[in-house]
């Protein structure tokens, strides 16, 4: 059952879920599937693979969930044909409880006391027949013994009788479920006297839409808002009927579901008044309760997901290679960090300078970075964007000037994640002896060689660069990332005599432990010659051989493919076809006009088909190729420093640091992140921002209003547009300019999101930006 229903929702086959599912549970990752087993599951992607690997958790949970639930009613002597046959039906895990409800052990009930006190064929009496008077049959069930004194304490035990036997209704709730899903809207109120502290939610003061339209982060926002206590948020069933007094259609739909009516009967009022308590006392809040929970449970799947892209392609930035490398971490009073790296990240030296207020050492610091930069033939100046990296890139520029021969380019990038790594045990392993405030400005230096390999020394969730992502389930937040990285790592292979400890742990079918028992046997007994040599590591058996080998890479080793993406498991294969076409192994490999000739389905057998062969005689065309795009930087305009400096109509070159559900953030060197709209992305309908960009891409946008009170940019891609000039108000003008040294050249960007923190101000005031 389970097979075929993620079959269904993938649009997949059986076979290919039954094949996935095997290897899975047999222990094989997602990676090494999507990569090595093609045959077994007809091509499945990693994308295809990863929601299979979610659903089936869903649904093995349901089951076991089903399986208690089946177990309890069936121990309670209740389990009828019917019943049982409805609870193996149901799919999802809402419906499963709803059908379980009435035979969930629970606290004595108000309902219960009343049944206990003999009030069950009051209520049962009434309801059956509603031409009896209620008043007059409640007098047959009194017991002052009980509490039971008058025939009002009866009436009202036989409601909350009802009550509950109706709360309980399986296909009551699921029609009311059904009908609030369409029609309730989310009201969200300012908390009474807390207009003022609640300001950066002005957005939500008495803000109402419709509850399944509600984007993720407007209901986020609300959501935070309310857990701060700034925000009343609050279901409105019938938005219609807002003066309170009118009744609800969910009454309506109670009466009709049990069939109740007024025809004028004794009784039909007093039934009338429990279908209005039922509603209002028992279904509303959990409604309310069910449905919130389901939309902060969408929310949250969507702010995931978009942190885990922007992840993805903060990951898959392209590296600027094995330079030399000067890392600066800005700073003030402490100082700016300083370090220089080699090619392959090896710390050469360290320095810690001070050229701006209250020392103002800056002709000291020129020299002094002059002087390592000669030293050490430094070929990039990486520099942190926090606080004081504008004028720390001024400094970085009269370096550059200083030196032409030298050619070197100076690149400022996200520093985030820097000082929780600097802190790190794993930071204190490969720096031991090393002050913490200088390790952050060696993983500056180094993030600009390779994003990839630096930024997984750092807990994902530290990188900035998510949507809410403080407000969404931590735990599942942490498994999407980690799953980011794995597939990152996994795409882009790694050199295993280079490769940090850190690095080493997402490869396929390793963790911590084998990845520290790699290094350690490398530290020990020199670089692998070969990928066999990793069998010799301790712990690091046959299965997890064949699942991190492929994506493990050895350079100028004994054997050319182990170089390449080729799986140890294929050698013989790539053996067969040089022997085939009659030549060497050296000669093939890179060999493009012999391999354009190759025909995969000659190469075909039973253990390797078709797809597997095409991806091996691509692999020998370019083998080890790097997925990751060039190496790129954006130019930032000169004089354009602070918020003060822009000015509507600007035309501008900067990065996209950022993307989220309504727009992306782009960063144009000022210390704050502008968002570009998703209407004002391009001409064209796109119902995701990621159809035009991606977190690190080099944009050009146009300022639209600057808001230096609010600190709140808004862009556009579209250049032809310009800015509203609405009456009464005019555009932002550039004052207070603070004097300094003015950049002696042009400061860049690398294609890298940068720290600035998505906060609440700017994803709601502009979560409403025109459309």
């Amino acid at each position: 059952m389970i097979i075929e229903k993620i079959a269904s929702e993938l649009s997949v086959s059986p076979h290919q879920v039954q094949a996935a599912v095997k290897l899975l549970d047999d222990g094989a990752t997602v990676p090494f599937i999507a990569r090595y087993r093609k045959e077994a599951t007809n091509g499945l992607d990693d994308v295809q693979l990863r929601a299979l690997e979610q659903r089936l958790g869903y649904l093995r949970e349901l089951e076991d969930r089903r399986q208690v639930i089946l177990k309890s009613i069936r121990e309670q002597e209740k389990l009828t044909p019917e019943l049982e046959k409805k609870l193996l039906a149901v799919d999802n895990k809402t419906e499963l409880e709803d059908l379980y409800l009435p035979y969930k052990p629970k606290r004595r009930t108000k309902g219960q006391i009343a049944i206990e006190a003999g009030l069950l064929p009051l209520a049962e009496g009434l309801f059956n027949d509603p031409g009896q008077d209620p008043d007059t049959l409640a007098e047959q069930y009194l017991n002052p013994q009980l509490g039971i004194s008058d025939s009002k304490a009866a009436l009202e035990g036989a409601r909350y009788i009802l009550m509950e036997r109706f709360a309980e209704d399986a296909a009551l709730l699921q029609k009311i479920r059904l009908h609030l899903t369409r029609e309730a809207h989310i009201r969200s109120q300012v908390t009474p006297g807390k207009e003022k502290e609640a300001v950066k939610y002005n957005d939500y003061f008495a803000h109402s839409e419709l509850l399944s339209k509600t984007p993720s982060h407007r209901a986020l926002a609300m959501f935070r808002g309310r857990n701060e206590g700034l925000l009343q948020v609050s279901m409105l069933a019938d938005p219609a009927n807002e003066e309170g007094d009118r009744s609800s259609y969910c009454e309506t739909i109670i009466a009709q579901h049990f069939n109740l009516q007024d025809k004028g009967r004794p009784a039909d009022k007093w039934l009338q008044s429990v279908v209005q308590w039922t509603w209002r006392v028992k279904i509303l809040l959990h409604m309310e309760n069910e449905l919130f929970g389901t939309l902060r449970e969408k929310a949250e799947l969507e702010a995931i997901q978009v942190f885990a892209k922007n992840l993805s392609d903060l990951l898959m930035a392209a590296p600027a290679g094995a330079r030399v490398t000067m890392g600066l971490d800005p700073g003030l009073r402490t100082g700016v960090k300083v370090a220089v790296v080699d090619a392959t990240g090896k710390v050469l030296d360290t320095n810690t300078i001070y050229p701006h207020a209250p020392q103002n050492h800056w002709d000291k610091s020129v020299r002094t970075l002059v002087n390592l930069c000669q030293q050490h033939k430094v070929q990039l100046i990486s520099i942190g964007n926090g606080t004081a990296s504008r004028e720390t890139d001024k400094l970085a520029a009269e370096v550059v000037k200083a030196l032409p021969d030298l050619k070197i380019n100076k690149i400022m990038v996200s520093e985030a994640g820097a000082s929780v790594y600097s802190a790190s045990e794993l930071a204190s392993g490969e720096l031991p002896d090393m002050d913490v405030s200088l390790r952050g400005a060696v993983s500056i230096a180094r993030r600009l060689q390779d994003p990839l390999a630096e930024l997984v020394k750092i807990e994902p969730k530290a990188i900035g660069v998510g949507q809410y992502q403080h407000d969404v389930s931590q735990s599942q937040l942490g498994k999407s990332l980690d799953a980011v990285v794995e597939d990152c790592v996994n795409a882009v292979g790694v050199d295993v005599n280079t490769a940090s400890p850190a690095l080493l742990s997402y490869v396929s079918g390793l963790n911590r432990t084998l990845a520290q028992n790699i290094v350690r046997f490398r530290d020990q007994y020199g670089a692998f010659k070969n990928r066999k040599g990793l069998l010799e590591v301790e712990r690091l058996g046959p299965k997890a051989f064949e699942q991190a080998a492929g994506f493990l890479r050895i350079n100028g080793g004994d054997n050319p493919l182990d170089a390449s993406a080729v799986h140890p498991e294929a050698y013989d294969l790539v053996r067969h076809i040089s022997q085939s076409v009659e030549t060497d192994l050296q000669t093939l490999i890179g060999n493009r006009e012999l391999l354009k000739s190759l025909r995969p389905e000659e190469f075909a057998t039973d253990r390797f088909g078709i797809p597997t062969i095409s991806d091996i005689l691509a692999e020998l065309d370019k083998p080890g190729r790097d997925p990751r795009p060039e190496f790129k930087t954006a130019t930032f305009k000169e004089g354009i420093e602070t918020l003060q400096d822009l000015k509507p109509g600007m035309i501008l070159e900067g990065v996209v640091s950022n993307v989220a559900a309504f727009g992306a953030f782009v960063d144009v060197g000022v210390h704050q992140d502008g968002l570009v709209h998703i209407s004002a992305m391009t001409d064209k309908f796109i119902a995701d921002p990621r159809e035009v960009v991606k977190a690190g891409d080099i944009v050009k946008v146009k300022v639209m209003e600057v808001d230096v009170a609010r600190k709140r940019i808004s862009f556009t891609m579209r250049l032809k547009d310009e800015p509203a000039r609405s009456p009464g108000k005019t555009p932002q003008t550039k004052t207070d300019k603070p004097r300094g040294n003015r950049p002696q050249g042009q400061p860049q960007r690398a294609p890298q999101p940068s720290n600035s923190a998505m906060g609440n101000a700017l994803a709601e005031a502009f979560a409403k930006a025109k459309k």
